[in-house]
């Protein structure tokens, strides 16, 4: 009975691992630096942890987790509140759609994915600013943050890999 317990207990554990990365992610992208400026074109690091879950274990990484997750990183983050949910919730859904592309093509194709769904992201940013502001407000902030985010993306997604190999692919069919 108590082998029981513990396997149920280490089982619980590696199911939440995506909930955990996406959380360090967040927290990490929010630490403060003495960088001036990095605030406004630092790479969406938790995006880039939704992204991908989203592909590689969406069972483990529900929508209403990631839009949970956006308000918190709304509140913490001081965003307009629902922002980051809607964005995320988005490119969830998007990669739910093409996730069986993703799933059987190369780390350059999901690559490209990922520098696409930033793209996005930024873009409603972007307009939900600009309508916050009631003008067009510049796109190069946010055309600065998806570079840094695609630089950034290969190493989040090794980690991400790294991670997802060493405690869940014994469980995927």
């Amino acid at each position: 009975m108590a082998v029981g317990i513990w396997q149920r207990l280490d089982q619980t554990g590696r199911h939440l691992l995506p909930l955990g990365t996406t959380v360090i992610f967040m927290l990490v992208g929010m630490t403060p630096t003495q960088i001036p400026g990095l605030v406004q074109v630092a790479p969406p690091l938790m995006l880039m942890a939704v992204v991908y879950w989203a592909i590689h274990r969406p069972d483990l990484l529900r929508p209403t987790l990631v839009f949970l997750l956006g308000v918190l990183n709304d509140l913490l983050g001081g965003a307009p509140l629902g922002m980051t949910a809607l964005v995320f919730v988005l490119a969830y859904w998007l990669l739910l759609t093409q996730r069986r592309f993703f799933l059987g093509n190369s780390f350059l194709l999901l690559w490209i994915g990922f520098t696409m769904v930033a793209l996005g992201a930024a873009a409603v940013q972007w307009a939900v600013y600009s309508l916050m502001a009631a003008e067009l407000l510049t796109f190069r902030a946010a055309g600065f943050q998806v570079m840094l985010a695609t630089a950034v993306f290969p190493l989040a997604a090794w980690v991400l890999m790294r991670l997802h190999r060493a405690f869940l692919m014994d469980e995927e069919g």
